[in-house]
């Protein structure tokens, strides 16, 4: 028998869709623009953040997920471990878990009904999606070092106080406590870290930016921040050599083929760090241990980031524009709700953060653009801590495991704390 109810469903969305279609504007000067604005920022992006910035960033979330993994998080929020422990671990655990507001939500649950103290799981919970190391990286490289700075400092804050907070309100109630044991990796964390800290400096400096003045340690810097690069690359072949299971031939492989690169293409550098990134991924991945779990969990990341990514940075585009470029919402809108740095317009910006449901990282090409058509910093800010850590879909899921009224808390702090950094963030900046 045929579904009527689902029948007219399906109706109504194909009229919509034969609506839109028949009153789409194209021939406008605003609407024709505004797509070629959303490609225009897709280029940007494509040029000057993926390759450098955001592949380098999949590779140290794998090397994190595979190399330390959730179960050496998960064990220090038990109800045994000490409290600076257990909120400690929980802040920031978003650097090690890398999930978005809505992911994060089956590892909440399991930790909390598992044992977890109601203020190191509500850490968790927002640190989870809030301290994304990939966000804040993208952050910093593409809003300014200032604002990557105040997201990441702001967040682990925050965390914390929430936890701390939520903790004493509700700390008269009782509950039923399991036990949170899960083992830690049998890899010494020594080796992970020195093979993680490799990783984070080759990202530091393959993207150090051209300083203002040409003089100076910074400039120096940047005059030799490929080789720099090269030294560094050649320290982590070393690492996995030593370490791991990188073989010597496999390794003179890579480092042939990238002088081979460098020597042929001198005035483009990126050739050769590109020869680098393919020969170690090519390696790795043919391996059935822990590099090729590394691969593995690398290649996962960008499979469910990027394509989601150059979506958001389309739709971003083709709405805000690009900065000082207009899309199809005027800026002269965007100013007047979350322009300058009033207490209305932070709250505004941290509570559409809240509602809105950012996928992973695109909530950085979002305030590019609302930044670029007059939003002012304190907003900014104040989206940035509010936004990736909560969505309506995430509210309703938090109820169902904490209940109403710890939920209406938990979203207040939320909001609250963001609206008041966004403020102090602005006077300053």
């Amino acid at each position: 028998m045929m579904d009527w109810k689902q029948e007219w469903k399906t109706l109504l969305i194909m009229v919509a869709i034969f609506l839109g279609a028949y009153y789409m504007p194209v021939g406008t000067v605003r609407f024709d623009l505004a797509f070629r604005e959303g490609l225009f920022l897709l280029q940007d992006y494509a040029r000057e953040h993926v390759l450098l910035c955001l592949i380098p960033a999949f590779f140290i979330a794998g090397a994190i997920s595979v190399f330390i993994g959730q179960g050496a998080v998960m064990k220090y929020l038990g109800s045994k471990a000490g409290k600076v422990i257990a909120y400690s671990v929980a802040s920031v655990s978003g650097s090690i878990l890398a999930v978005c507001s809505c992911t994060v939500l089956p590892l909440f649950s399991g930790i909390y009904k598992r044992g977890a103290g109601l203020g190191p799981a509500v850490t968790f919970l927002y640190s989870g999606p809030a301290i994304n190391i990939m966000a804040i990286i993208l952050t910093a490289r593409v809003l300014g070092i200032q604002l990557g700075v105040a997201r990441a400092v702001g967040a682990i804050i925050f965390s914390i106080v929430i936890g701390l907070i939520m903790h004493f309100i509700f700390r008269t109630e009782k509950r039923e406590d399991g036990e949170l044991v899960i083992p830690d990796n049998e890899r010494p964390v020594s080796q992970s870290i020195i093979l993680m800290a490799l990783l984070v400096l080759i990202l530091v400096f393959v993207n150090w930016g051209r300083p203002v003045e040409g003089v100076g340690l910074w400039n120096l810097i940047y005059q030799l921040k490929w080789i720099i690069t090269s030294i560094l690359g050649l320290l982590l072949g070393f690492v996995l050599m030593k370490y791991f299971s990188m073989k010597l031939w496999q390794l003179t492989v890579i480092v042939v083929t990238t002088l081979i690169f460098a020597l042929l293409f001198p005035a483009i550098p990126v050739l050769a760090f590109s020869a680098a990134i393919i020969g170690l991924s090519f390696f790795i991945s043919r391996k059935e241990d822990e590099l090729g779990d590394w691969f593995t969990a690398t290649w996962d990341f960008a499979e469910q980031i990027l394509p989601l990514l150059f979506f958001g940075v389309i739709i971003a585009g083709i709405l805000l524009g690009r900065p000082e470029e207009e899309g199809l919402i005027p800026s002269h809108w965007v100013y007047w709700a979350v322009g300058g740095n009033s207490i209305a317009s932070n709250f505004f910006a941290s509570i559409a953060g809240a509602f809105m449901y950012f996928a992973t990282l695109t909530e950085v090409p979002i305030l590019q653009g609302l930044i670029g058509n007059g939003m002012g910093k304190g907003p900014a800010l104040a989206l940035l801590l509010a936004g990736p850590a909560l969505s309506l879909p995430n509210m309703l899921v938090i109820r169902s495991v904490i209940g109403t009224k710890k939920t209406v808390v938990f979203v207040s702090l939320v909001v609250v704390m963001s609206t008041i950094a966004g403020l102090i963030y602005g006077t300053f900046f």
